[in-house]
């Protein structure tokens, strides 16, 4: 059985959210006060965590970079009612692998939880051969890693779904839509922000060599460009 820790201040959301990941099986242990978050975290073996941003005492980013300190893979979700393109890159500097925006179905939470376990099994399970990327950069998905001779950048599942689609498609064109499509399950335009997102922090990483180009095609996708 899964285990779920789950840190969310408003009762009657709780109730719902953690009654129905009970009904899937899933064993969750419910906080309502972010400091004693990262603590129970520690006290127990967890397989994903799912954040409310706006806690008592402590945020939910504070609580996922608490949790970075013990555990770099462990999966992430931030459900928030916070939606602004700043609030998405906090979550994601924070060491966020997913984000919903509140309102959302309990349909939905469970496909992106789902989601998140099957990635989470991948890593764990797969030993994908590394990939030399430009003049410096080597790839390395099962370790959810980016590193040159002097460096080693984590990365999130996310961000390794995305830079492997476009190694698969070096130099051609990756279409956006079918991006979103594989990436998150349909291509709407909340989860096209946060791709927007994603791919001006994957342009960031890469910054340190010339040779490498992720280059927007409007109205297709994306050109990942290797001289």
């Amino acid at each position: 059985m899964a285990k779920i820790l789950y840190v969310e201040d408003e009762p009657f959301l709780a109730k719902i959210v953690k009654e129905t990941l009970e009904s899937k099986s899933y064993d969750v242990i419910l906080i309502s006060d972010g400091a004693a978050a990262a603590r129970t975290f520690q006290d127990g073996s967890f397989d994903i965590c799912i954040l409310d941003v706006m806690l008592p005492n402590k945020n939910g980013y504070d609580i996922a970079k608490d949790i970075r300190q013990f555990d770099t893979t462990i999966p992430i979700l931030f459900l928030t009612a916070k939606d602004q393109t700043t609030d998405v890159l906090n979550g994601f500097k924070a060491g966020g692998n997913d984000y919903i925006k509140k309102p959302f179905s309990m349909e939905e939470l469970i496909v992106r939880i789902e989601n998140l376990f099957k990635l989470a099994q991948v890593k764990s399970q797969k030993t994908i051969a590394q990939i030399k990327i430009g003049r410096q950069y080597i790839f390395l998905p099962a370790r959810l890693a980016l590193t040159t001779a002097h460096t080693s950048k984590d990365l999130s599942h996310r961000e390794c779904q995305i830079i492997q689609l476009l190694c698969d498609n070096m130099n051609d064109i990756t279409n956006r839509k079918e991006l979103l499509m594989k990436i998150w399950g349909d291509d709407s335009f909340y989860n096209s922000r946060n791709l927007d997102v994603y791919i001006s922090k994957i342009r960031g990483y890469f910054k340190e060599d010339p040779s490498i180009e992720i280059k927007t095609l409007k109205g297709a996708g994306y050109q990942f460009i290797i001289d």
